[in-house]
C-alpha cells in the first residue's frame, strides 16, 4: 500500500508541474493571440499598448503606428493572416513564439513563416518586445522598405491583316505653367487656347485657379499626338504652354471601329469591389465596352511589383512578382471592308454585317453612327459634345447586335422551308387577282397587300423579284406553324448563337409559337413578331454560297481556330440553282429593283426588304427599316447584311442597295 500511495503522490505532482506549465504557456499564447488580432484589424495604438517599456524606449507611438500604416498601405497588404507555427519555447525570463504571416501585397502573396516574437511577464502582466524583425524578419534598424512596380502592357487588337486597332501607344498631354503663362497675355492666351483645343475657356480657367503652386505643371488636356490642334502650341514653353507626353490607349480606324472595339477607362468603386481577387488597383484602367470589355481578362496583364529592404546602399527582396503583360487580340475584321461599310452608312442610322460564306469569318460589324474610341482616353471638344447631345447620343446604341423584323429578306428563308419540305414546286404558277388578300373572312378586318402591281399567275422566280407578300404569306400558311418554325430554326434564327461578341438572341415570336393564322402568314414575309440581327441574315444568305451549309461565325483568330458548320444543309443541295437564280433575279433583270447591285464578273443573289415597325394595319404613323442581304454566289468571298432605320417616305429599301453595292465591289475586285 505505501509503494501504492508513493506512486500516486509522485503522479500528482507531474500533473501539477504540467499543469503549472501548460497555465503559463497558455497565458502568453492568450497574450500573443491578443496582440495578433489587434495586428489583423490594423489597430496599430493597440499593439503599441503591450510593448515592454525598452520597445517603448525604442520607438515612440507615433512613429510606430506611421510606420505600420505607411508600410502596410505602400505594399497595399490586405487579407492578413498569423497563426503560430510551433511550439512556444521557455527561456531564462521570457517565452518566444514562433508564428506565420500571410496576405496579399502588391507583389503578390507574401508567406512569411520564420516570424518570432518574446514576450516578458512584468508583475503579472505580459507584454511583446517588438524591433523591426516585426515589421519583416530579417529587418534591421536602419533599414527602410520601398516597393518598386512594373507596368504591364495591355494587349494589342488586331484585325485579320495585322493591322493594329488598339494599342498601348503614347499621347500628349498640353498644359500650362502657372508663372510663366500668367506674366503676360494671360486672357488672349487662354481664349486662344480654348478656341485651339475647342473646350471652353471656364475649363482652363477652373484647372489654373485650383492649382495652388505656380510651378506646378497644369494638365489641361489629354490628345492624340498626331492631332492637327497641336500645330499651333508646339514650341511655347516660354510663354507658359507645355506639351508632355504620358502612356494611353491609342485608338485606331476612328468611329468604323468604335462600337466594336470600344474603349477602357478608369475603373469605379464596384467595379473594383467586384473584382477584388483579380489583382486591380485603385488606378487601373479597364474595358467599358466593345472587345476591350468583352476580352478585358485576355488584354489586361498585370503589373509586377516589388517589395524590398534598403540597407546602406544594399537591396534586400522580400517579394516579387514580375509584370504579365496582356495577351494580343486577332480579330476576323477585314479594316478596308469595315471602314468602307461605315463610309456607305454616312451619317445613317444603321448596321452592316459580312461574313465569310466558307469559313463564317465576320469580316465587318459595323453600327452607325458611332464614335471615335480616343474620345474617352483623351477629351471630348465642344463641336463632338454638342453633336452628341443633338443627336441624343445615338452612337452609345449598338445596331449590329441589336434585332429588326426582317420584313422581306425573310422570303429567301421561307422560301427553302417550303422546297426542303417538299411543299414548294418553286415553278408552279401560283394566280393571285388582287392587291389585298385574306385567307377567309375568319380574319375580320386583317388583309395581306402587296407592294407592287404583278401580273399573275407567278411562280417562286416572280414573287421573289417583285418582293410579293401574299405569295409568301399563303406559302407560309401551307407549310404549317410547326414546319416553319423547325425551318427557320434550321437556319438558326431563335437558337442561341456561340458568338466571341455579345449580340441580341434572335426570336421567332414573341412566345416561340406561331399559334394563329395571320401571325404565321405574316411571319412568311418576315412581319410578324420575327426579330433578327444583322448577322443572322448575313449568315442565312451566306448558304447560298457555301452548298447550303451555315458556318459557326467567328470573331477572333486563334492558332487553333477552324471552320465548322453550325447548320448543315439549311438549304438542301439539290435545291440551291433554283434559289441561286430565283433570288438574283431582282439583280440580273433589267426591271429587277435592285438591277443597279450588279457587278461585272459576279452573280450577287440578294433581296430587299422593307420593315413596318407600326402599332397595327392602319397605323400611318408607324416608321420603316430598309433592309438589303446580298451575297456573291461566283467566289462565295462575301456576304453581307445591311439595315438602315427610318427610310420611310425617303426612298425604303432602295436606300441601302449602292451602298451594299460599293462595300462589296470593292472587295471583291480587290
Amino acid at each position: 500500500m505505501k509503494i501504492f500511495r508513493n506512486i500516486l503522490l509522485f503522479s500528482l505532482l507531474i500533473i501539477i508541474v504540467i499543469s503549472v506549465s501548460c497555465s503559463k504557456i497558455n497565458k502568453y499564447e492568450e497574450t500573443f493571440n491578443t496582440f495578433k488580432e489587434k495586428w489583423i484589424d490594423n489597430d496599430f495604438s493597440g499593439m503599441y499598448s503591450m510593448l515592454t517599456e525598452n520597445s517603448k524606449k525604442y520607438i515612440d507611438e507615433e512613429t510606430f503606428v506611421n510606420r505600420y500604416t505607411n508600410i502596410y498601405s505602400a505594399i497595399n497588404l490586405k487579407d492578413l493572416e498569423i497563426e503560430i507555427s510551433g511550439d512556444i519555447i521557455k527561456n531564462e525570463d521570457f517565452y518566444t513564439v514562433p508564428f506565420s504571416l500571410k496576405g496579399n501585397t502588391i507583389a503578390g502573396e507574401l508567406n512569411i513563416s520564420d516570424y518570432k516574437v518574446n514576450i516578458y511577464k512584468v508583475d503579472k502582466e505580459y507584454f511583446i518586445n517588438w524591433d523591426e524583425s516585426l515589421l519583416f524578419p530579417n529587418m534591421i534598424e536602419g533599414d527602410k522598405v520601398y516597393v518598386r512596380t512594373f507596368s504591364h502592357t495591355r494587349g494589342k487588337i488586331l484585325d485579320r491583316n495585322d493591322n493594329i486597332l488598339a494599342e498601348d501607344g503614347t499621347i500628349s498631354v498640353v498644359g500650362i505653367h502657372p508663372s510663366k503663362f500668367d506674366s503676360e497675355n494671360r486672357d488672349a492666351k487662354i481664349t486662344e487656347l480654348a478656341n485651339t483645343l475647342d473646350i471652353s475657356e471656364d475649363t482652363i480657367i477652373n484647372k489654373l485657379n485650383a492649382n495652388s503652386n505656380p510651378e506646378y505643371f497644369v494638365p489641361i488636356v489629354d490628345i492624340l499626338s498626331s492631332d492637327e490642334k497641336l500645330a499651333t502650341l508646339v514650341n511655347r514653353n516660354d510663354e507658359g504652354i507645355i506639351i508632355n507626353q504620358k502612356t494611353s490607349r491609342v485608338y485606331n480606324g476612328g468611329e468604323a471601329f468604335g462600337r466594336l472595339i470600344g474603349y477602357v477607362g478608369p475603373i469605379t468603386a464596384e467595379e473594383l469591389e467586384s473584382k477584388s481577387d483579380k489583382g486591380y488597383t485603385q488606378t487601373s484602367l479597364i474595358g467599358k465596352a466593345g472587345i476591350e470589355q468583352v476580352y478585358e481578362d485576355t488584354l489586361r496583364g498585370e503589373d509586377g511589383a516589388e517589395i524590398y529592404l534598403s540597407r546602406n546602399n544594399e537591396e534586400i527582396s522580400i517579394l516579387k512578382k514580375e509584370v504579365v503583360n496582356g495577351t494580343d487580340i486577332k480579330l476576323t475584321i477585314d479594316s478596308t471592308l469595315q471602314t468602307n461599310s461605315y463610309a456607305q452608312l454616312n451619317g445613317e442610322k444603321g448596321a452592316v454585317t459580312a461574313v465569310d460564306p466558307k469559313t463564317g469569318e465576320v469580316l465587318a460589324l459595323v453600327s452607325a453612327p458611332s464614335y471615335d474610341s480616343n474620345m474617352f482616353t483623351t477629351y471630348v471638344t465642344k463641336t463632338k459634345a454638342a453633336e452628341r447631345e443633338a443627336n441624343n447620343y445615338t452612337d452609345e446604341i449598338n445596331r449590329f447586335s441589336k434585332t429588326y423584323a426582317p420584313g422581306s429578306t425573310m422570303k429567301l428563308i421561307t422560301a427553302s422551308i417550303g422546297l426542303n419540305t417538299g411543299i414548294l414546286n418553286a415553278d408552279e404558277p401560283i394566280t393571285i387577282d388582287n392587291k389585298s388578300w385574306q385567307k377567309d373572312s375568319s380574319w375580320g378586318n386583317y388583309f395581306i397587300t402587296r407592294v407592287n402591281n404583278i401580273t399573275t399567275p407567278i411562280t417562286l422566280r416572280e414573287a421573289a423579284k417583285y418582293s410579293d407578300n401574299i405569295y409568301f404569306a399563303q406559302l407560309a400558311l401551307k407549310i404549317g406553324s410547326e414546319n416553319l418554325i423547325n425551318g427557320i430554326k434550321g437556319f438558326g434564327i431563335g437558337e442561341e448563337l456561340t458568338f466571341e461578341y455579345p449580340i441580341t438572341n434572335s426570336s421567332i415570336s414573341n412566345n416561340g409559337n406561331l399559334d394563329s393564322e395571320i401571325l404565321l402568314a405574316d411571319t412568311g414575309y418576315g412581319q410578324g413578331e420575327l426579330m433578327v440581327t444583322p448577322l443572322n441574315m448575313a449568315l442565312a444568305y451566306s448558304a447560298l454560297a457555301n452548298d447550303g451549309n451555315i458556318m459557326n461565325p467567328r470573331l477572333v483568330l486563334t492558332s487553333d481556330s477552324s471552320a465548322t458548320i453550325w447548320k448543315e444543309s439549311a438549304i438542301k443541295s439539290e435545291y440551291l440553282p433554283t434559289l441561286i437564280e430565283d433570288f438574283s433575279a431582282m439583280v440580273n433583270d433589267a426591271d429587277g429593283s435592285a438591277h443597279l447591285a450588279q457587278i461585272d464578273g459576279f452573280n450577287i443573289a440578294a433581296k430587299t426588304g422593307t420593315a413596318e415597325i407600326k402599332a397595327s394595319q392602319d397605323d400611318t404613323t408607324g416608321t420603316e427599316n430598309g433592309w438589303f442581304v446580298a451575297v456573291d454566289t461566283t467566289s462565295s468571298k462575301l456576304a453581307i447584311a445591311m439595315i438602315v432605320e427610318d427610310v420611310k417616305d425617303r426612298g425604303g429599301s432602295s436606300i441601302p442597295i449602292p451602298k451594299v453595292k460599293a462595300i462589296m465591289e470593292e472587295y471583291l475586285n480587290r
